[in-house]
């Protein structure tokens, strides 16, 4: 569920040697070029009503006066094959290692009897155990541990806090995918606010925010996806324009969101596999529906992997001057800088940073396509047409 911004962060972070090679070898690929008049082209159309009928989707698991709390991050509705693997190899491990500690309890109460007893056999079977163990264990804490820890064995979801009192965003995330991060909300940038940001027909993807690097203060963008996936640019909009309402206008005039639990109940795990999905069950053909009735057994599975992800991983939870900000007498939390990482991310960062920036200026118009070819003269064009019935009059000659 962490898949996507793991590996927008390792972007981040990115060595620059490794970065230039692969740049070499793929030439073709091309950074689409940002100037300063977009970002404010952008910032305006956040500001902007963006519907008339706002409405949250969810999941939203705090709401009040003062704060909106909602699920984040791309892909964390498809969470449960990593933790199926990963389920399976840990067992794997586990099962051979149980074998060699009963292997070698056994080897040791026959070093304890007086009588002679073959034990050739259990010591073959205690050291083949240990070494599938090792065998397999090695590799996997070395390599696999951090793919696992994308869906176990980590916060169970990604979290954003909109604080309409501080007028600050709040984002969860892992040390390992940038950590927790504070932003201003005067500069989010949306997919919903218009049409031309959003994915070309929007359909299974969830609602875009975007800070630009001079708001987010870390000499690189955030983006985070927000909510559940849209079926239609519509549900953007009313996702986009309730959070908008929110933190602009406060929660007076907008419908109550359904509160959803942290704790991690089995229906959680099954139906978020068919977000984004329910226009095109209803307009897909009758075979289409045979077949997907045939894959169900397959969802099946993959809900049970997300319900293990969801049992094994643990409640998100803020720091205490998050929890506190925006009450009477508490201190407001200072935006996240590149201060605030290690050194060595920092220098990474500062090397990256060339790649983020946005040019001064505005974007230059683009210029008309003209036709290089030279426009056929009166001259040309009429003996051209009398050139034509000649051709066609030899034509029917016998």
């Amino acid at each position: 569920m962490y898949f996507v911004e793991w590996l927008s962060w390792l972007a981040y972070i990115d060595p620059k040697e490794d970065r230039d090679a692969f740049e070499k070898q793929h030439k073709k690929v091309k950074n689409k070029v940002l100037y300063e008049s977009d970002i404010q082209e952008m910032l305006e159309y956040a500001k902007s009503p963006a519907c008339n009928t706002p409405k949250s989707r969810g999941p939203v698991y705090l709401y009040n006066e003062q704060i909106l709390e909602m699920r984040c991050g791309m892909w964390e509705d498809k969470r449960g094959l990593i933790s199926l693997i990963s389920a399976t190899i840990i067992y794997t491990i586990a099962a051979f290692l149980f074998i060699a500690v009963k292997s070698i309890a056994l080897l040791n109460k026959i070093a304890q009897t007086p009588h002679e007893v073959p034990y050739g056999s259990r010591l073959f079977i205690a050291l083949f155990a240990l070494g599938i163990v090792l065998l397999i264990s090695l590799p996997y804490l070395k390599y696999g541990l951090r793919i696992t820890r994308l869906e176990m064995f980590t916060s169970r979801h990604l979290l954003i806090r909109f604080n309409r009192t501080t007028q600050q965003v709040y984002l969860h995330h892992p040390s390992y995918c940038g950590g927790i991060v504070t932003l201003p909300w005067h500069g989010v940038m949306c997919s919903g606010s218009d049409k031309k940001y959003a994915a070309t027909g929007s359909l299974g993807l969830p609602l875009d925010l975007m800070w630009q690097p001079p708001y987010a203060g870390a000499l690189h963008p955030e983006l985070v996806h927000v909510g559940k996936a849209a079926n239609n640019f519509a549900e953007l909009q009313a996702e986009w324009e309730f959070i908008r309402r929110f933190m602009d206008e406060g929660p007076q005039g907008l419908p109550r969101p359904r509160i959803t639990s942290h704790f991690p109940w089995p229906w959680q795990a099954f139906t978020p596999q068919f977000e984004g999905l329910t226009r095109y069950f209803r307009t897909s053909s009758r075979i289409t529906k045979i077949g997907l009735l045939l894959i169900s057994p397959a969802f099946l599975i993959i809900g049970t992997g997300h319900w293990l992800s969801l049992m094994l991983c643990w409640k998100p939870r803020w720091p205490k001057i998050i929890r506190e900000a925006g009450l009477p007498g508490k201190p407001v939390p200072p935006l996240t800088t590149l201060e605030d990482y290690p050194p060595a991310i920092q220098e990474r960062l500062r090397e990256n940073a060339y790649l983020w920036a946005a040019r001064p200026g505005k974007r230059p118009e683009r210029k008309k396509r003209t036709s290089t070819r030279k426009p056929k003269t009166e001259v040309e064009t009429s003996t051209l047409e009398k050139e034509i019935p000649c051709e066609t009059h030899r034509a029917d000659r016998p």
